[in-house]
């Protein structure tokens, strides 16, 4: 049995915040899942289509986490930004299911084109407490048309693919070696 008395009160006070500061990091954790960040090059390009989705397949794990920031690099080579909105679906069987897991609108633009380097483009989505579990497809869906946009998402090889569907009435489509590069951080919960 371990005696108190013995043990100084200032190493005390030391262990007790050390413990504290252990449980509360554990509590608290943050990891990243889908594809990494790549500024470089873009390999898969889509026009700003009014209703088209471009998304990641991410495993989230099997227990629920909250979503909070999705990010990736694109190359918007039209002269104007573009809207988008920011969707997540259950995965079922090869394809998303059509129920879109995000309730309240979560928008962001694409900036206009500058200087020929794929830009950052990051969404903050933890005032929305969107909760997912399994298998997810994190997309955007562009909010209007813009001619001649041409959307470049930078990619990796062979890191899952990128699903696509040109249309809320249109099927779900996949390119299969080629990954647009977008990453979410999620906060693991109890």
């Amino acid at each position: 049995m371990l005696n108190l008395n013995l043990i100084p009160q200032r190493l005390l006070m030391v262990l007790l915040l050390f413990v504290v500061s252990i449980n509360a990091m554990g509590q608290d954790k943050i990891k990243t899942i889908g594809n990494k960040l790549r500024s470089g090059s873009t390999n898969t390009t889509f026009d700003a289509v009014k209703g088209k989705l471009v998304g990641v397949e991410m495993n989230a794990g099997k227990k629920q986490v909250q979503l909070l920031k999705l990010s990736f690099h694109t190359a918007n080579r039209s002269s104007d930004s573009v809207a988008f909105k920011v969707n997540v679906y259950q995965m079922a069987g090869k394809y998303p299911n059509n129920v879109n897991l995000v309730t309240d609108e979560v928008k962001g633009y694409i900036q206009k084109y500058r200087d020929g380097n794929p830009q950052l483009t990051t969404i903050d989505l933890s005032a929305y407490n969107i909760k997912v579990a399994g298998d997810i497809v994190v997309a955007i869906e562009f909010l209007e048309t813009k001619n001649g946009s041409n959307i470049g998402f930078s990619c990796g090889l062979l890191n899952g693919g990128t699903f696509h569907r040109d249309s809320e009435a249109a099927g779900w489509k996949k390119i299969p070696v080629v990954g647009a590069d977008f990453s979410v951080r999620v906060k693991k919960l109890n």
